[in-house]
């Protein structure tokens, strides 16, 4: 443990063997995902309005989130991202993919939290035996930023994914925001075709 000041740091332990917490132990834990305790700081006088959609898929894009077990991921997830002190504002996806619209705090890299969404998801997958195999996402994620004033029909589209997806697939979709955002990307690293 390091003592900053009247803060306090807890170091995370990685060689701990993977536990994988209930969403009921994430809402009684706080901010406690498995071995991660982390405590945030707010730095004074910081404001901030920063609205992310962040997109990802299941590795190969195979198929796997059933209808079955998705909600129970989809709160799982809720409670992954409310213990970084971060606002869920909408999730939903397809069998091979997930979009999260969420309000965020600047305490976090889209980065690390991507990492622990996914990470902590697959293990609780895993943990639960929705599948028969391993269940892993697909490296790498999308993430695209939004004003307050285009909230509602963001919302709007990641609750209607399976209206979209009956007019579009899921690679011309995300190809869609990276053009319509102006993200430079190579075609070889879009997301691997459905398997």
């Amino acid at each position: 443990m390091i003592l900053v000041g009247r803060d306090v740091i807890l170091v995370e332990k990685r060689n701990q063997p993977n536990k994988v917490p209930s969403g009921r132990d994430i809402g009684r834990q706080g901010r406690d995902i498995g071995t991660q305790n982390r405590k945030f700081n707010n730095m004074a006088n910081t404001y901030t309005q920063i609205h992310i959609q962040a997109i990802f898929a299941v590795k190969k894009r195979t198929g796997l989130i059933q209808k079955e077990w998705k909600d129970e991921l989809y709160k799982y997830i809720t409670g992954i991202i409310q213990s970084y002190d971060h606002k869920l504002l909408a999730i939903n996806g397809m069998p091979d993919h997930l979009h999260l619209f969420f309000g965020m705090r600047p305490i976090q890299s889209i980065s690390d939290l991507m990492q622990h969404v996914k990470q902590d998801s697959s293990g609780f997958i895993n943990q639960k035996k929705f599948i028969k195999e391993k269940f892993e996402w697909q490296e790498g994620f999308g993430a695209f930023s939004y004003s307050k004033s285009q909230a509602t029909n963001v919302i709007s589209y990641v609750q209607n994914q399976e209206a979209h997806h009956r007019k579009i697939t899921f690679l011309d979709e995300y190809k869609k925001f990276l053009e319509k955002f102006e993200v430079d990307f190579d075609e070889q690293y879009v997301f691997k075709a459905l398997e």
